[in-house]
């Protein structure tokens, strides 16, 4: 594959002027990989545009990440040959993007040399291509030579090809197939060849160690387990692996599991079994009581099937494999043949070994003879590991009556990418030469846009004329690919509730500029169309059509929240030219659920049909459905690049109602989910940790089961890592130009939707109810237990101010004389030498750190009930937070809601009446709003300046700090005169209704 590096500088804006003259002549020298290229020469020109196009040649495609495209702004000195130096730009190779995903950026120039002068920016678009129609550029001079020889003519720009490129490859950032997980560095492969089978070491009971504090302790039931498993790396104890005798595999935090694997290809020459000679073929896999069954073929003596077939191993209970074929009929299916397998000669066979080559073997029929007819089959042992697992038909995944396999599409694991979000800002600017119905009336007009179901309007316009005017922008969240259009109409409001469209666009969303920065989108005029039919000869009189000026763009310089801002597992801006290098990667092994709570009930009792989903950035992962087990082992290991610490990984359980008994139209329902924050976990620990799934339902909380997880986080650019705690959480287009939170919210749900649409049509489909329950779609949701939580929240955070202050007012009482006389000796010291209050204060916090560290936290933060307020809750409020929005209770229920909502937030809005009086009341000091207490203030405050400069400020501390802490025999229980002064000033109470 011959990968290129395109490059088009677009142009330069407000660069130095270097001819003396108060301009410049620029040219931009772009250097990469050992070439050279050299736009044209803008004339007197400080804002040159070029909208030239260059292609190097990228010599090792392995070695890009660590290359640098170097863009060097030069002055052309005419006359003298030489050229003077008006700024760089270096674009490292981790921020090579595909064509497709490239947007113009506009860089800050760079100086050369700490002397050097420089000023603007020059706007590139650099992307990777593969698209053999576009041949490279020709250097005008070799890098190898001289760095500053001026060519005599620049070469011309090769056209760029109107063709749109797709990028295949890209050594750094290679993504891993479907269902699989691929690590960072892979660890040496265990292989096995044809041995046999040697058992994992017998299960020694789980060392369970109950992890919760004192402060916010809930019952030992609902608390996180430290678990020490076996899994494909050695003993997990205390986050470290105790290597076995072998190398670990590549999964490594999951315990291997054997399946057995049948590949059934295609068969030959098979007989033909119906008196109409035709045949309608089908294979039957069947070991043990589970059978596994191919759809069938009409009318095909050559069928192809390619389909493979995964039993457990653990699970089998016979030692002979038998391959059937057999013919669909109406009444009963006939036998064709079948061949045997004996389970003790199948190889076994571990990646990264080659697969295993399927094999004719002949047929035999009921009495054992061989016939003509052939079948193409491959049989083996493997692991999770193996690359036919996602896409086999599981045995563990289907119950043992199964035999159709129809609801394979239903219960395979899959591995989702989400699609990549657009915010579109669309700016309605104005609108010409509108022709309203009415002729007699000025129109009062509005634009109404939508793509796909999102809906927004401008205000409407009372014009006096045909040329309204809004310049409003309006907000929307779009997908790639574009699926919907952009379409505005221009309506007129005639009377209440009755509207006239006078016109309408409609605008493809890939047509639309794409930014990744704040710069000025420029505007168009939109030609207006009647939506009905017209008279042609009416069309012909009008001279003018209705136009409307928008400016349209997709931004790309923020990142489209998709799910709640408390849980984000991403904060990467849209475009990916804003992506910063990965810091390390996060590896999870779902291994197995115990104890799960029966969903429904098939053939007299309960069970589940459980899967897991696992979130994090754009890549969603399911593992496979385990039917009918209410202890089902996944035993499936993913893996995520990681880009920022301050992200959340959330894995849920789900069961599965999209096949069986209930139909395909039931929701999928809830077992219960675990958040799992990175900056949490410890770089290159393994986290083996049984989680509690606990579900808040109308009837308060409960403990649906436990799910086995095994984390990793390992850290590959330690540097880049601590780098991202000085960096914003957001990229710089929210600090710029920031959304409302009303804004915000509206965008947050159009995202959720758009998500839960796309991942709807999959294949199998992650439904909305999954998606919204990962996503925290309803966490802004009014809740009396979550208003409770936050306040309990809040007053745990001033907790520690509130013991001080109780200490020092023990202090000040003298409760313990021998304390209060040691402050009295420490505060006087610090008086005197007022120098050691800042090393003291730090060395002080220094010390309670380290003391901390014995006691830091050795796991992941879990659902906690009582910091939830979930265990007391009272029932009608856990109704009213199930309760649907809007409400579907009687009125009668919602008038109580109602009145002890209002008696609640009449409380907030007390207690926050009294914090806007108290700031009132400090402006007060100085506004003579009270003149008497101001004319006090100004006195006192003249007083104690001359006091103050007179004074040596240890004394005066000293004697404030002694009075303060004053024996109680010396105080009196009213206020002082300051409290008194400060409580009688006026606030704006007086000027409200």
């Amino acid at each position: 594959m011959n990968l290129k590096l395109g490059v088009d500088v677009a142009g330069a804006h407000n660069l130095l002027p270097k001819d003396g003259h108060g301009s410049s002549s620029a040219f931009v020298e772009l250097h990469f990989d050992g070439q050279k290229y050299r736009t044209t020469v803008k004339e007197k020109d400080l804002d040159p545009v070029w909208d030239e196009s260059f292609y190097f040649n990228i010599s090792d495609p392995s070695v890009l990440p660590n290359l640098t495209l170097d863009a060097f702004v030069y002055n052309n000195v005419k006359g003298a040959n030489s050229r003077s130096f008006l700024g760089k730009v270096s674009i490292t190779g981790t921020s090579f993007v595909p064509y497709s995903d490239a947007v113009v950026l506009h860089y800050p120039l760079e100086k050369r040399g700490i002397f050097s002068r420089v000023r603007g920016e020059l706007g590139l678009k650099v992307y990777i291509t593969d698209n053999p129609s576009i041949k490279s550029s020709d250097p005008f001079v070799n890098m190898a030579r001289n760095h500053e020889t001026n060519p005599k003519s620049a070469q011309e720009p090769v056209k760029k090809s109107e063709t749109r490129h797709t990028f295949h490859h890209l050594p750094h950032a290679t993504q891993a197939p479907a269902n699989t997980a691929v690590p960072a560095a892979p660890p040496p492969i265990m292989r096995y060849g044809y041995e046999q089978i040697k058992p994992n070491p017998p299960p020694q009971p789980p060392k369970l160690v109950r992890m919760y504090s004192d402060s916010s302790s809930q019952p030992v039931d609902y608390a996180l387990k430290e678990t020490s498993p076996y899994l494909g790396g050695g003993r997990v104890v205390g986050g470290r692996v105790i290597r076995t005798d072998k190398a670990s595999s590549t999964y490594d935090l999951v315990e291997k599991m054997h399946f057995l694997f049948v590949r059934v290809v295609k068969a030959r020459d098979l007989p033909s079994m119906d008196i109409t000679g035709s045949l309608d073929p089908y294979v039957e896999v069947r070991i043990g009581n589970y059978k596994g069954v191919t759809k069938h073929i009409e009318k095909n003596q050559n069928p192809m099937w390619n389909v493979v077939f995964a039993f457990s191993r653990e699970r089998m209970q016979a030692t002979v494999l038998e391959v059937v074929v057999k013919d669909k009929d109406l009444v009963k299916d006939d036998f064709v043949g079948l061949v045997r397998f004996d389970l003790n000669e199948v190889p076994l066979r571990v990646p990264p070994d080659s697969p295993l080559a399927p094999q004719w073997y002949r047929l035999e029929d009921k009495k054992g003879d061989r016939i003509k007819s052939e079948l193409m089959l491959a049989v083996w042992i493997g692991t999770q590991a193996d690359e036919a697992f996602p896409d086999a038909w599981h045995s563990d995944a289907a119950t043992p009556v199964d035999s159709s396999g129809a609801a394979s599409a239903l219960i395979r694991s899959k591995v989702y990418q989400a699609p990549r979000l657009w915010y579109v800002r669309v700016n309605v600017v104005e609108a010409q030469d509108l022709v309203p119905t009415d002729k007699t009336r000025f129109p009062d007009t509005y634009v109404k846009a939508h793509i796909g179901n999102q809906v927004m309007k401008t205000k409407t316009v009372q014009a006096r004329s045909l040329n309204p005017l809004w310049n409003e922008d309006l907000l929307f969240v779009a997908a790639e690919p574009f699926e919907d259009h952009l379409i505005l109409t221009v309506e007129d409001r005639v009377g209440p509730g009755k509207d006239e469209i006078l016109g309408r666009v409609i605008i493809p969303l890939n047509m639309v500029e794409k930014r990744a920065d704040d710069r000025i989108i420029h505007s168009r005029w939109f030609n207006l169309e009647k939506p009905v039919v017209v008279d042609v000869d009416q069309l012909k009189k009008d001279k003018f059509s209705m136009r409307i000026h928008l400016r349209i763009c997709l931004d790309g310089g923020y990142h489209v929240l998709d799910e709640s801002t408390h849980y984000s597992s991403d904060l990467r801006p849209t475009a990916k030219q804003l992506w910063k290098p990965t810091i390390g990667v996060l590896e999870l092994g779902i291994l197995n659920a115990v104890g799960l709570h029966p969903m429904k009930i098939r053939d007299g009792r309960g069970t589940s049909d459980t899967y897991c989903v696992a979130k994090y950035g754009h890549k969603w992962v399911r593992t496979r459905t385990i039917v009918d087990n209410l202890c089902p082992k996944y035993n499936e290991q993913y893996t995520w690049e990681v880009f920022d610490t301050a992200t959340v990984l959330t894995v849920g359980v789900f069961d599965n109602s999209q096949f069986g008994d209930k139909g395909s139209n039931t929701k999928d329902l809830k077992v219960g989910k675990v958040r799992i924050r990175i900056s949490t976990l410890e770089a290159g620990r393994i986290y083996t940790h049984s989680y509690p799934l606990l579900v808040l339902n109308p009837n308060g909380v409960k403990k649906m089961g436990e799910v086995h997880l095994a984390i990793r986080f390992s850290c590959t650019n330690f540097v880049n890592m601590l780098y991202t705690y000085s960096r914003p959480l957001l990229p710089k287009m929210h600090y710029v130009r920031p959304f409302s939170v009303m804004q915000l919210d509206m965008l947050r749900h159009q995202a959720v939707q758009i998500v839960a649409a796309r991942f709807s049509r999959a294949e199998p489909p992650l439904l909305k109810e999954v998606v919204e329950y990962m996503s925290d779609v309803d966490s802004h949701l009014w809740s009396m237990r979550r208003s409770k939580a936050n306040f309990f929240r809040l007053v745990m955070i001033f907790t520690p101010v509130f013991a001080v202050s109780k200490w020092f007012g023990d202090i000040c009482m003298w409760r313990n004389p021998i304390t209060t006389v040691l402050v009295h000796v420490l505060y006087i010291m610090l008086v005197c030498f007022p120098e050691l209050i800042l090393p003291t204060v730090f060395l002080y916090m220094f010390l309670i750190g380290i003391w901390n560290f014995r006691y830091r936290p050795r796991y992941p933060p879990h659902m906690n009930t009582k910091i939830s307020q979930a265990e007391g809750v009272h029932p009608d409020e856990l109704d009213e937070e199930f309760d649907t929005f809007p409400t579907s209770r009687n009125p009668d229920l919602v008038r109580m809601r109602y009145d002890r909502l209002r008696s609640v937030a009449g409380r907030i809005q007390t207690v926050v009446g009294d914090i806007a009086t108290q700031g009132e009341r400090m402006q007060s000091l100085l506004s003579w709003r009270d003149p008497r207490a101001t004319a006090i203030f100004v006195t006192c405050c003249l007083v104690a300046a001359v006091v103050l400069y007179v004074t040596p400020f240890q004394a005066i501390a000293g004697l404030v700090g002694l009075y303060m802490m004053r024996h109680p025999r010396f105080r009196h229980r009213l206020p002082s005169v300051p409290v008194n002064f400060f409580r009688r000033l006026p606030a704006r109470t007086d000027s409200m209704l």
